[in-house]
């Protein structure tokens, strides 16, 4: 039989914002970072990918956008959930970005190291130098000037809506854009028709979207060449989005004035025409608060009742409890019957149903219902053993 109240164990990969961490009662949250069977993983950078993932994980919350470095698809098959932090540090990486597109117009890192590299004997001779070198450093004002934003969720319109404040013309394009990010636009921003559309019509290209096999190199060579002369590319997004030896090679022969990213390589951090920066998009300690403050929300959401928000490989399950009843979570692969197998398993036990929702995202479902009095375990392990069941879980509350 179920528990009235359940106790949680949270484990830490790295160090997580206390703000965060608050969010999570002592009283029912045990938070470390050395627990063997921990009931969470909370992580920022870690690698999970070389790690083994005790059984007794029930979700992973990322306190950051991407999840690279979590294994989604093997998680996804056990039925756990993999829960981010979209828009949480967007405020953070939009500031980045703007300040490196007004970097690369005005060539402020080149101009800062000439100023810092002058050896005049005084000011005079210095102010001389100054003078005679900054005609090496003209640049361009933003507005009128056309920015493409590739990929329009949390941190893509945040950037679009900025570039828009500053005079500049914005042209996006995210074949997934939703009714809430379009919504959030400004109503002048245009959309491009494809990426080559956006491409020629930019002086300045920023990517915003995800790293997957259909953004891998999504910035090549055959789009570099469609760009005008001078341009601008701006990587905060993930390094592979970008195919590094194109933009090497269009900064060598002229066509881009100059690469701004977040991903130092060997083959790029030290071109004169190049500013890598070390992995600074969300590193502020307001995103990091809010990130870590979004996700043990979530996982709290998730480990007392069940609900799933923000997650990227589960659809979003929101369901007002009933009084008086046990929640059943179940995850699955989305397969047809599903839920009247799970039925027929609570009816012939003679537990009744207060209330249910089924969502499915791509090959993956999850249900939750609310019964009426406890779950016996012999339930649980009939509904376990129904083909196609990934994980079942009775959720006191």
């Amino acid at each position: 039989m179920t528990t009235a109240r359940a106790q949680f164990t949270i484990k830490t990969l790295n160090n997580i914002s206390a703000r965060g961490l608050e969010r999570l009662p002592r009283d029912r949250y045990t938070v470390t970072s050395d627990n063997a069977e921990p009931d969470a993983i909370i992580v920022r950078s870690a690698d999970m990918h070389v790690m083994t993932i005790p059984s007794s994980v029930k979700a992973v919350g990322r306190a950051g956008a991407g999840t690279n470095n979590v294994p989604v698809a093997s998680l996804s098959k056990r039925g756990v959930p993999v829960f981010n932090a979209p828009g949480a540090n967007a405020n953070a990486v939009k500031e980045l970005v703007i300040a490196a597109i007004l970097m690369s117009m005005r060539h402020v890192c080149e101009a800062w190291s000439y100023a810092r590299g002058l050896t005049a004997a005084d000011d005079h001779a210095l102010e001389e130098a100054v003078e005679q070198g900054k005609k090496k450093f003209v640049g361009h004002e933003l507005p009128g000037r056309v920015l493409g934003v590739v990929g329009l969720g949390a941190v893509g319109v945040e950037v679009a809506n900025a570039a828009h404040a500053l005079g500049m013309r914005v042209v996006g394009f995210d074949p997934e854009l939703t009714v809430e990010r379009a919504l959030q636009l400004t109503p002048s921003i245009e959309r491009a028709v494809t990426l080559e559309d956006l491409f020629s019509r930019a002086d300045v290209v920023t990517v915003h979207a995800p790293l997957v096999d259909a953004t891998r190199n999504l910035v090549n060579a055959a789009r570099l060449e469609r760009m005008k002369d001078g341009g601008v590319v701006v990587n905060f997004a993930r390094a592979g989005i970008v195919d590094t030896s194109a933009i090497v090679s269009a900064l060598d022969s002229g066509k881009l004035a100059s690469y701004v990213c977040d991903f130092p390589t060997k083959a790029i951090k030290d071109h004169p025409k190049v500013v890598a920066l070390p992995h600074l998009g969300a590193s502020t300690h307001e995103a990091e608060e809010n990130c870590a403050v979004m996700v043990a929300d979530t996982l709290r959401g998730f480990l007392e009742h069940g609900t799933i928000r923000h997650s990227v490989n589960f659809p979003d399950a929101v369901l007002p409890r009933a009084s008086a009843t046990t929640r059943l979570a179940v995850a699955n692969e989305n397969v047809p019957n599903m839920v009247a197998e799970i039925s027929s398993a609570l009816a012939a036990a003679k537990l009744n149903i207060a209330n249910l929702l089924s969502k499915s995202r791509g090959n993956l479902a999850y249900t939750l219902i609310d019964v009426d009095g406890q779950l016996p375990t012999e339930v649980l392990d009939a509904i376990r053993s129904i083909p196609g069941v990934l994980s079942v879980r009775a959720v006191a509350g």
